[in-house]
């Protein structure tokens, strides 16, 4: 609990998997994937309660033997590749009563850390947001970035400049890591993209998202670099 408010951590976890099969349970570096999230989710100091919601009995198992309270199991019409995650967090709070605010973990974010999440929480409260977003710094930058017309590069921004990179004003990408709100807020807004929302910035290294083999294997490369002593 943080102050007065009872904070609900929500792990989805959907059994199909377009770009790696079986991808919240598989393998990575010695665990499933989303033991990471579970583990993570599990040390942080202001989630009272966490759950996983899945509509898969192997991913509820798994959960399960690591340590994750699984309340109930998702119904197929949240669980289908093009459901929007905003309805799991809905399921969910129609469920479990009683909490002032919510947060999502993904599992494909498996190098957040549990400091992460209870600073995305209280930087939600102590600036007096409806919601809180993690973010990571954009590289290339917008500025740099291009598109393609009839095979010929044309800038994607049409008024972008190209300075030097100091001299450019940092913008940041949503890294899917961390996703907080406030009960109310997010059901009024049925998401967590609200009218005031700040934005928790993560370190590049912690906010690889696993979407591909590649995501994957980089992934592993970085825990064993860590574990190593390499530092970032």
């Amino acid at each position: 609990m943080l102050g007065n408010n009872r904070v609900l951590g929500i792990i989805p976890a959907r059994g199909g998997s377009v770009g790696i099969p079986n991808k919240n349970i598989r393998q990575l570096h010695g665990k499933p994937l989303i033991a990471w999230t579970i583990e993570s989710g599990k040390k942080s100091t202001v989630i009272d309660r966490l759950i996983v919601s899945t509509d898969s009995e192997a991913i509820a198992d798994v959960s399960r033997f690591y340590g994750c309270d699984v309340p109930f199991m998702r119904p197929a019409e949240f669980a289908a590749s093009d459901s929007p995650g905003e309805l799991t967090v809905i399921h969910a709070l129609e469920q479990l009563g009683g909490f002032d605010i919510v947060v999502l973990l993904q599992p494909t974010s498996p190098l957040r850390s549990s400091d992460d999440i209870d600073s995305a929480v209280r930087l939600l409260v102590e600036t007096e947001s409806e919601s809180c977003i993690s973010v990571t710094e954009s590289h290339p930058h917008p500025n740099w970035m291009k598109r393609m017309v009839h095979g010929k590069l044309r800038p994607f921004l049409t008024d972008a400049i190209a300075p030097t990179r100091q001299s450019l004003e940092p913008v940041y990408g949503m890294n899917g890591a961390v996703y907080v709100a406030k009960v109310k807020a997010f059901l009024e807004a049925r998401g967590f993209h609200t009218d005031n929302i700040a934005g928790y910035v993560m370190p590049a290294h912690r906010s690889l998202d696993i979407d591909t083999e590649y995501d994957l294997i980089l992934c592993e490369r970085l825990i064993q670099f860590a574990e190593s002593g390499g530092s970032f």
